[in-house]
This record gives C-alpha cells, sequence and structure tokens, in this order.
C-alpha cells in the first residue's frame, strides 16, 4: 500500500510503500508520549526504506530519545523525523534496522485500514491519566512484545504485497 504523509503546516510532504499499514500498535513510552502529543500514545506504522519519497527535507529536523537504563542515561540510536517549523513527528529510522522506516500514523494522509486488534505496548511507562481503550481481542505488554510489526500482519493475514 502506497502511504502519502505530511506535517501539519505542509512544508515536509513524503510517501512510501508499506505491507504493514495497519496502525495497531499503541505505544504509551515517555518517548512517544511526550514526542507525540497524542491521547497518551504514538502508533508507528512499517514501511520500506528504499521506497521513501521526500519534499521539503530542509524542514526536517531529527531529535536523538534519551533512554534511562540502570540508572544511567544514553542516547538512542534511533533518528525521530519532525517537522522543524510546525513540530509534527513524521516518522522513525533506525540505523539496527536500515530496510524499514517507521511512519507515525498521525502523520499519514492516506487513508488506514482499521485493525481488528491492537497491541497496548510500555504499560509500564503509560501517564497515570490515560486511560486505556482496551478491547476484547487487544493485547497488553509491560514493555515491548516479541511480535513484531510484520509478525502482527502476517498472524492476521493483513500483509499487503
Amino acid at each position: 500500500m502506497q502511504l502519502e504523509g505530511s506535517c501539519h503546516c505542509g512544508a515536509v510532504r513524503f510517501s512510501l510503500d508499506s505491507s504493514t499499514p495497519y496502525p495497531y500498535q499503541r505505544c504509551y513510552c515517555s518517548i512517544c508520549r511526550k514526542t507525540q502529543g497524542g491521547g497518551g500514545y504514538a502508533i508507528n506504522l512499517g514501511g520500506d526504506a528504499r521506497t521513501m519519497k521526500v519534499t521539503g527535507s530542509d524542514d526536517i529536523s531529527i531529535y536523538h530519545a534519551k533512554i534511562k537504563r540502570s540508572g544511567r542515561t544514553h542516547t538512542s540510536t534511533a533518528e525521530r523525523h519532525f517537522c522543524r517549523r510546525c513540530g509534527s513527528a513524521l516518522w522513525l529510522f533506525s540505523p539496527e534496522w536500515p530496510d524499514l522506516i517507521h511512519p507515525f500514523a498521525s502523520a499519514i494522509d492516506t487513508p488506514l485500514p482499521i485493525p481488528p486488534e491492537n497491541t497496548h505496548l510500555f504499560m509500564d511507562s503509560k501517564a497515570p491519566w490515560v486511560v486505556v481503550d482496551k478491547q476484547r481481542r487487544d493485547k497488553v505488554f509491560e514493555g515491548y512484545p516479541e511480535e513484531s510489526i510484520a509478525q502482527w500482519h502476517e498472524r492476521l493475514g493483513l500483509t499487503q504485497g
């Protein structure tokens, strides 16, 4: 499926192909919560990095999150791309998975399919004011689940060619 996305002010536009376009994964980690400004979570999709096309790249800035583990803080290698004009979060790229781009569902303009179930992850970082809208089939994890975005789509027969 071809995904088209943009920032709020329109300075940045992008497109890429995705075989995993269902916005099912709700991440409640402090990084997603604080950089997305959504309902206490963010939703990443998966896309093919080789197909990524961007206009307005001069208006993109990158944030490397600070991660605290075992009392120490280190800088994430993942690049969170956002519009430097309006602050819209656009996509995440991690050098550990160079073939993938993870656009944020909030930046996608293409109508996305409705997932049959959701995965709620990093519940151990959820803000106390967030009420989780857990449906009957949903899965909930304190941290990151072992099932990847691609595996979730495959398990449910939702991978698109």
